[in-house]
């Protein structure tokens, strides 16, 4: 009779459940799963076979169609980023003399500011470059092993190089200016104020601006206007922003979208611009509901959101939210010198959306692999049979992006043969059409020593991973010091000859600095399959 009565109640909270989505989706148009969500999608091509790793399907081991769960799980699935922020704000909060919050460190992030030097594809589309090499050195890890038997392996995925400005369509931009009490502080609303006048100057002249700014309530400053002949009103539309009260982000990013959509363009390049500390402290706070109030017009309209955040106090995890799950990216300001970067350098050539709801899945050989570990991507896994289910969100990927995801791998005694395979799949921005591209990689490709010559993009982007993997009280396998990885930092710099890499050295001796000595020790790690 308990078991009867049980029964019941779940059924009754099942349909109340059901009512209760079906109620949700009559407020949108839009029926898009999340990322992690379960749907109708399906793994790699190969990758669900058992000798890889994966459970049986139901009835294929004749065990009362129970799939072998006991079986580590030798897939990874996660949406592409090519965000930036999280480096951004870090090394501006090492600046000012603080160790960044360890929520607010995402190490992909850290990994994707730098330049890797992968083969481009020719056309549209992504190339796949896939190697590594051996982690010889440092502590240990890994059930308490040293690092001698793990890799680093690397999955690099590139767009074709950004057109010329001339080359590009034409763009339709809102900018939704956060012009709260907390942006007069410097280094803020000063900050955008420069940005947008210089970018005034670099767009062309048949491109669009709109302008909307937000402190307690919203304001239209500018509707969508033509650059052409009218850049000294824009400038003058940006020179008038001044500080006023609190921070209703809801309001400013729901008449933005407004306003993208009076002003959109066939054929252009339709994108809201949200410059802010992303302090939001008025309306709905939460990115999941603002998101949902501004739905329709996204999906319909194609709009994509890039975030541009400031400040010493930044609202990192918010800003993050927004743009992941609003098809877009984000990256961090802190001074004039990146703001030109980002303004001048890559916004105006790299406006264009190149692939939507991009995904990547690496399939390992479980012959070959004991155990591996994705090094961030927390914020961005898919369920693996969600991978070719296109109702489930990606990332928005640009022209002459790059995307790397770092895997600490540990192989087996004596394997040799194929380690994994790797496969990018996404969808035409303007067809909707599915492509897919692959690429595989050997135990012979990952076997030289991780810090000898020869890896110096890989060296770069192990340097920033592990420096990434300390400020968030991680223990990856082969990980050296800050001491030490400001010394490699050092040393690539005058290798690569590349001013990033010499202020990643800067940044990881403040840290040292300011955290010399700590440690964390962590669970003990898993015999096999994945870690983390």
């Amino acid at each position: 009779m308990a078991l009867l009565l049980a029964g019941a109640l779940l059924l009754t909270a099942c349909g109340g459940g059901d009512s209760g989505s079906e109620s949700t989706r009559g407020l949108t148009s839009d029926t898009r799963k999340g990322q992690g969500a379960t749907g109708g999608g399906q793994p790699a091509p190969d990758a669900v076979a058992p000798e890889n790793g994966r459970a049986a399907p139901a009835g294929e081991d004749g065990d009362a169609g129970r799939p072998d769960i006991s079986a580590p799980d030798y897939l990874s699935t996660f949406a592409l980023d090519v965000d930036t922020a999280s480096y951004g704000y870090a090394r501006r909060t090492l600046g000012d003399g603080r160790l960044p919050t360890p929520g607010d460190v995402r190490p992909e992030e850290f990994v994707n500011s730098f330049r890797q030097g992968y083969q481009r594809p020719k056309g549209h589309g992504f190339s796949v470059n896939v190697d590594g090499a051996r982690i010889d050195s440092g502590k240990g890890g890994g059930g308490g092993t040293g690092a001698s038997d793990w890799s680093l392996l690397r999955v690099g995925l590139a767009t074709e190089v950004a057109p010329s400005t001339a080359d590009r369509p034409p763009a339709a931009l809102t900018f939704v200016v956060d012009i709260s009490g907390s942006m007069a502080e410097t280094g803020r609303l000063d900050l955008v104020r420069n940005s947008l006048t210089i970018l005034t100057d670099e767009l062309r002249d048949d491109d669009s601006i709109a302008l909307v700014t937000f402190s307690d309530e919203a304001r239209t400053r500018l509707p969508m206007t033509r650059v052409e002949g009218n850049r000294n009103r824009i400038k003058g539309a940006v020179r008038e922003m001044r500080p006023a009260r609190s921070t209703n982000a809801e309001a400013g990013i729901t008449l933005g979208y407004e306003k993208a959509v009076d002003g959109h363009r066939e054929g252009a390049t339709n994108r809201v611009v949200l410059l802010s500390d992303a302090l939001a402290n008025t309306g709905d706070t939460q990115a999941e509901g603002i998101l949902k109030k501004i739905d329709s017009a996204r999906r319909e309209y194609g709009i994509t959101l890039f975030g541009v955040g400031v400040g010493s106090d930044y609202g990192d995890a918010f800003m993050e939210q927004l743009t992941n799950k609003g098809d877009g990216n984000t990256t961090y300001v802190g001074d004039d010198e990146q703001a030109r970067k980002v303004f001048v350098g890559q916004l105006p050539a790299h406006l264009e959306i190149r692939a939507r709801d991009a995904k990547a899945q690496v399939a390992f050989e479980r012959k070959t692999v004991k155990q591996f570990r994705l090094i961030g991507y927390e914020n961005r896994k898919v369920a693996d049979e969600d991978f070719r289910d296109d109702s489930v969100d990606g990332g928005e990927v640009g022209p002459g992006h790059t995307v790397t995801a770092l895997y600490a791998v540990r192989l087996r005694e004596g394997a040799s043969g194929t380690v994994a395979r790797a496969t990018v799949r996404w969808l035409d921005p303007r067809t909707r059409e599915a492509r897919e591209e692959t690429g595989t990689v050997t135990t012979g490709m990952i076997d030289g020593p991780l810090w000898s010559g020869g890896h110096d993009r890989l060296q770069v982007a192990a340097v920033a991973a592990y420096f990434a993997d300390h400020l968030r009280g991680g223990d990856l396998p082969g990980a050296p010091g800050l001491g030490a990885l400001a010394s490699r930092a050092n040393a690539l710099a005058e290798a690569t000859e590349d001013s990033a890499v010499k202020k990643l050295a800067t940044a990881i001796g403040q840290a040292d600095r300011l955290r010399r000595g700590a440690g964390t020790d962590g669970e003990p790690d898993p015999d096999e399959g994945e870690i983390g």
